[in-house]
């Protein structure tokens, strides 16, 4: 069955008459005759029959006529949204994303949305995981990009790969030079970490506690940036996610296991709001910078 059948066989349910119908979809009254006898074969169903001259719906060609027209209706919108997606998107975007994204990820998407739609505009707002849900619920922003929510959530959230967290020291820290190192062997080592109103900090917490150590806070920071630049200049190592490390950093970068600290970012999205253009279109530039972002680290490790 093609799409041509069903046009063909709506046509001539409406107007009842082979010519005019043919009329319509513009083929020859023979080659309309084919493709209803064509498309009543496929079905095993007769659609039509001829009573007198006239020509009636039988009653399985009523019951199918609902679903070809709804189906006609549904690939009619899809191909609107589709020449309205190839031409200029105005508006605007509302993105609220965590610090960590803010970084590099968030930047590097918002080029790319701007050099492919010039006339539209970005609107990014750096908020904690609490406050991009809140925005979300309240309509104030359109989609967040954030690690996945730990506990239960009205939210919809779509993942886009997996990341490690890894010990960041500086070149002069006895650790700099380990390969990877168990999180038990952070026990009594001086930490800087986010604070414990972070899901990724309980992450950490819920590590330390399974590896049976307890390493020493001596700075909480609620950026990363802070946090890495305190690490460059003291021998207090700091925990982040790998993709919120600069590529060109003096860091030394060491692998944690035993267990492996991972979190999952994400797209988050209000479940029932309506998806505009703009947001379909920056979704699609997080989703594919995301895979990309992904296999650059995994290179980058050599796995």
């Amino acid at each position: 069955m093609e799409l041509r059948h069903l046009r063909y066989f709506v046509a001539l349910a409406e107007c009842l008459n082979f010519t005019r119908a043919a009329e319509r979809v513009h083929v020859t009254q023979s080659t309309l005759s084919h493709q209803i006898r064509q498309l009543e074969d496929e079905l095993g169903h007769a659609l039509f029959e001829r009573v007198g001259k006239r020509v009636v719906v039988t009653e399985a060609g009523e019951l199918f006529l609902e679903f070809a027209a709804r189906s006609l209706r549904e690939v009619d919108q899809g191909l609107r949204a589709l020449k309205m997606s190839a031409g200029e998107l105005a508006g605007e975007v509302r993105v609220g994303a965590t610090n960590t994204f803010n970084l590099g990820f968030i930047p590097e998407c918002a080029a790319t949305f701007l050099a492919r739609h010039p006339t539209a505009k970005v609107i990014v707002t750096e908020l904690p995981a609490d406050g991009i849900g809140a925005g979300l619920n309240a309509g104030e922003l359109d989609l967040g990009i954030a690690y996945r929510p730990t506990g239960p959530s009205d939210l919809w959230f779509e993942p886009l790969y997996n990341e490690e967290m890894v010990l960041a020291v500086s070149s002069e820290h006895p650790l700099a030079h380990r390969k990877r190192i168990r999180m038990v062997e952070l026990h009594g080592q001086r930490l800087a970490l986010l604070p414990k109103t972070f899901a990724t900090r309980t992450l950490l917490d819920e590590c330390f506690q399974a590896a049976g150590a307890e390493p020493v806070i001596v700075s909480e920071m609620n950026t990363i940036a802070p946090l890495l630049g305190l690490a460059a200049r003291t021998q207090i190592g700091a925990i982040v996610a790998i993709g919120a490390i600069p590529p060109n950093t003096e860091l030394c970068i060491v692998p944690l296991e035993n267990p492996t600290p991972i979190r999952t970012p994400g797209i988050l999205r209000k479940r029932d709001a309506k998806q505009t253009m703009q947001t379909r279109s920056f979704s699609s530039i997080v989703r594919k910078l995301a895979v990309r972002s992904s296999l650059r680290r995994k290179t980058s490790d050599g796995s």
